[in-house]
């Protein structure tokens, strides 16, 4: 789920022409053009971005794509939902296949200096965690000097992984993996002894299971993985757009606006933050581009932030996260919206 370390990955992006789309292009207006928001997501999450028998997509991510679309064509369906694994999501976004990438690329030096990609926020911080079956009796990642581990290829999780073995001076079998899927079947079929991905991922892998209670995720967290949406770098009113609908949702839990209150709020709110959020004062859509009522749409479109998060991964879902550092900052997390002022 994370960024790639590897320099090749901005060789390929320039190559394919990634720099001189963003440089030309207006994403806003393709988008608007073609009536329909092209969202980069991962290949199957449950609970961030997954497919149901019907081809309908849900999930943390997704709600992300929706509240974008709603913002920006006004109707949260108008989404195509792309699977990008950890070598093609950045190929996909470079060349124009997707407008964004939801939350699946650890921001990193790398990817925000270089000059194809620019993060535009954080909507989830985690961590890298080992995940083993029960039976093993393993307590700590320190018992697994000697072990086979699946690791997703081309990613910072895969050089992470080398970090903490080296650092702690073990050794492990490294077993390559292109996608989750892969590493969920490795996995379950003996082909490793444990398997090393962000935390939340590895607790949606598990909810998947048919047993969760037989595998266990270790408690060292060996990495900062701060997750977030990534866009093309050079069109900057595209960046402020996807950013600020970002905000826009961290706020609106902040100021206690839900997708039940949003209606009333709109037309009797007092708080001056509130009434420039929902539109009713202002002219902050004018900025963008857009009309006043942009952040408004995002945040009905699945609630805000704290709605969604418990929704699809919350403690009371079966991935069973709780909020931690994805918390408000008023709640001792690390959840911060810039002002709407």
């Amino acid at each position: 789920m994370k960024a790639t370390a590897f320099a090749g990955v901005f060789a390929v992006a320039a190559a394919i022409g990634g720099a001189s789309l963003a440089e030309d292009g207006d994403t806003l207006s393709q988008v608007q053009e073609r009536d329909r928001l092209n969202c980069g997501v991962n290949t199957g999450l449950v609970g961030f971005a997954a497919p149901d028998a019907n081809g309908n997509w849900s999930g943390f991510d997704v709600a992300f794509c929706k509240a974008v679309a709603a913002a920006v064509l006004g109707d949260p369906s108008k989404v195509d939902y792309h699977p990008t694994d950890g070598e093609t999501r950045f190929e996909m976004l470079a060349d124009g296949s997707v407008d964004l990438l939801a939350r699946n690329t650890t921001f990193t030096f790398s990817f925000d200096t270089g000059r194809d990609f620019d993060f535009v926020g954080v909507n989830y911080y985690d961590g890298q965690s080992f995940m083993v079956p029960k039976s093993l009796g393993i307590t700590s990642a320190k018992d697994l000097d000697g072990a086979s581990i699946c690791v997703q290829s081309g990613t910072t999780t895969e050089l992470n992984l080398k970090d903490y073995f080296e650092a702690n001076m073990m050794e492990y079998q490294p077993v390559r993996l292109t996608s989750n899927a892969e590493g969920e079947q490795e996995y379950m079929s003996g082909a490793c002894d444990a398997y090393t991905s962000d935390m939340s991922g590895l607790a949606s892998t598990r909810a998947a299971f048919a047993t969760p209670g037989d595998h266990v995720i270790l408690p060292e967290i060996i990495s900062k993985e701060p997750l977030g949406p990534v866009v093309r770098h050079g069109d900057n009113n595209w960046a402020d757009i996807v950013r600020w609908t970002l905000y826009a949702l961290i706020a609106a839990e902040e100021y206690g606006v839900t997708s039940a209150n949003i209606e009333e709020l709109s037309k009797n709110a007092q708080n001056p933050e509130v009434q420039r959020l929902l539109g009713a004062n202002g002219d902050l859509g004018e900025m963008l581009g857009l009309d006043n009522e942009w952040a408004k749409r995002a945040i009905a479109a699945s609630g805000n932030y704290g709605e969604i998060f418990a929704a699809t991964i919350g403690d009371q879902t079966p991935i069973g996260l709780v909020r931690g550092l994805n918390a408000q900052w008023t709640q001792g997390g690390l959840m911060y919206a810039m002002p709407f002022r």
